[in-house]
C-alpha cells in the first residue's frame, strides 16, 4: 500500500506543477506524507458535498481540478466554510491534492478529455507550450469531427457527451452551417478568441462565455461558439486522471481504489424557460 507521499510523487509526474501558470496554487493542500492510501477520490471543486462523499466512502485523498485557496488565506476556522473543509478533511485523515493548469497543459490533459468526450479527434493544441519539443502540451485542443455535422447535431453531442447541468448548452451561429474543425478549452475560454481565430476552426467549445466578449467575436469572425457549464466541460478529465493513477499503481505495484465522483458541483441548479414580456 503506498504512502501518501508515493502517490502525489505519482501525480505529480503526471501533471508536473512547473507546468502551472503562475497565479496558479496547485500541489498538496493538506495530508501527512507519510498516511497510507488506499482510496483516491477524484472530483472538479474541494466543496463540502464533495469532501463529505470522502468521508463517507472511506477516501485517504481527494484530487480535485480546482483550488481550495487559489488567492491565500489568512484563516482556515471552521468559521468559513472553506475552513470547514480543511478542518473536515483533517478531522477524518484525508488528503487534499489539487491539478489545474498543470492538467490543463498536460498531454493528455482537461480538453483532451473534453475533446473526447464529444466527439473530436484532437490534431494538436490551440496555444502550444514552447517548451514542449514534441508540440503537444498547451493550452485548448483542435479536433476533427468525421464526419462534419451541422453546429445543431454537434452541439447535440456536446449535451449528450458531457454531464447534465442546469444551464445546458449555449449555441451561438447558424444551426445548419456544417462543423468539422473545433476548437476546445475545458473551463473559462473566452481571453483565447485571437487564437481561435487564428485557428481557422468552425467552432469553439468552452464555457463561462461573457455577452460582450462572446458578441464581439462572433461579430469578427464566422467561428460558431458552443458554451457549456464550467464543471461540465472539466469532469471529462477525472476518468482521465483516474485511469493514469491506475496505470501508475500498476508500475509501482500499488493496490489503490479509485472512484470518479458524480456529485454536480456546478452552481446553477435550476433553468427557467422565458418568453418575451407581453
Amino acid at each position: 500500500m503506498p504512502k501518501l507521499s508515493d502517490v502525489i510523487t505519482a501525480l505529480e509526474e503526471l501533471y508536473p506543477p512547473q507546468w502551472a501558470e503562475s497565479w496558479d496554487a496547485v500541489g498538496l493542500v493538506c495530508g501527512d506524507p507519510q498516511a497510507e492510501v488506499r482510496r483516491v477520490l477524484f472530483a472538479v471543486d474541494p466543496v463540502q458535498a464533495v469532501v463529505d462523499e470522502a468521508v463517507e466512502w472511506g477516501a485517504d485523498l481527494v484530487v480535485t481540478h480546482h483550488p481550495l485557496y487559489l488567492r491565500g488565506t489568512t484563516t482556515v476556522a471552521a468559521t468559513t466554510f472553506k475552513g470547514r473543509v480543511v478542518h473536515t478533511l483533517i478531522r477524518n485523515g484525508i488528503a487534499l491534492h489539487v491539478a489545474h493548469t498543470n492538467a490543463d497543459h498536460a498531454d493528455p490533459g482537461v480538453s483532451d478529455a473534453l475533446a473526447e468526450a464529444v466527439g473530436l479527434s484532437v490534431t494538436g493544441p490551440l496555444v502550444p507550450d514552447p517548451t514542449d519539443p514534441l508540440g503537444r502540451r498547451g493550452t485548448g485542443r483542435i479536433g476533427l469531427l468525421e464526419p462534419p455535422l451541422t453546429l445543431a447535431a454537434f452541439a447535440a453531442n456536446v449535451a449528450k457527451g458531457l454531464p447534465a447541468t442546469a444551464a445546458g448548452v449555449r449555441v451561438s451561429g447558424d444551426p445548419n452551417r456544417l462543423v468539422s474543425r473545433v476548437a476546445v478549452c475545458g473551463g473559462s475560454g473566452d481571453s483565447l478568441f485571437a487564437e481561435v481565430r487564428a485557428a481557422g476552426v468552425d467552432a469553439y467549445l468552452t464555457a463561462d462565455l461573457r455577452h460582450h466578449p462572446a458578441s464581439e467575436a462572433a461579430e469578427a469572425a464566422s467561428v460558431a461558439l458552443v458554451d457549456a457549464a464550467h464543471w461540465a466541460t472539466e469532469w471529462p478529465w477525472l476518468p482521465l486522471a483516474e485511469r493514469a493513477l491506475h496505470g501508475a499503481a500498476e508500475k509501482h505495484g500499488w493496490t489503490v481504489e479509485t472512484r470518479v465522483s458524480r456529485t454536480v458541483t456546478d452552481p446553477w441548479t435550476a433553468h427557467a424557460p422565458m418568453s418575451f414580456p407581453a
